[in-house]
């Protein structure tokens, strides 16, 4: 509640990653499309290229949550990243989960893991792109932006996570 009581008001995943944008001038543009939940999808209703994808997913490394992000045409390495990190238990969340710890549904989670309390795993494939697009906590609404703004706002930690 506020002072003068009333509900304080949260902003949205999206409206908290325009912040951020906005905060730092950042160019990036935002693209409205139909609903898409799968990066494939994604690339087609947004004209874009697959590779471009910035996919973010959510993982239980030994009970924590981890961001890890890859390029859309790409997997997570789930064997390089517990070598790596030396991770015993390494597993998807489930969708419920994935609601649970971002706030937003699977298939629309950032790759903004500073924003949702969870460390960020980028894979060094993400930073060679000219462009990254991502669905921003949303399946009709992505930003398009420069990969080395991501890595200058979320400070994530950068590797080889994907094959």
């Amino acid at each position: 509640m506020t002072a003068a009581g009333e509900p304080e008001k949260t902003l949205s995943v999206f409206d908290q990653i325009r912040a951020l944008l906005d905060e730092n001038e950042v160019a990036y543009r935002v693209l409205e499309h139909e609903p898409a939940f799968t990066s494939e999808e994604a690339a087609r209703v947004r004209g874009t290229e697959l590779s471009q994808a910035a996919k973010a997913l959510v993982f239980r490394a030994d009970r924590k949550p981890m961001l890890i992000v890859v390029p859309g045409d790409r997997r997570v390495d789930t064997e390089a990243v517990k070598r790596e990190f030396g991770i015993r238990n390494l597993w998807f969340v489930s969708p419920e989960q994935v609601e649970e710890l971002t706030g937003v549904r699977i298939g629309a989670v950032p790759p903004f893991g500073s924003l949702l309390g969870i460390p960020t795993y980028l894979d060094r494939r993400v930073v060679e792109n000219d462009r990254i697009v991502f669905n921003a906590g949303s399946h009709t609404r992505s930003v398009l932006m420069s990969p080395a703004d991501l890595v200058a706002l979320t400070d994530p930690t950068i590797g080889q996570y994907s094959k």
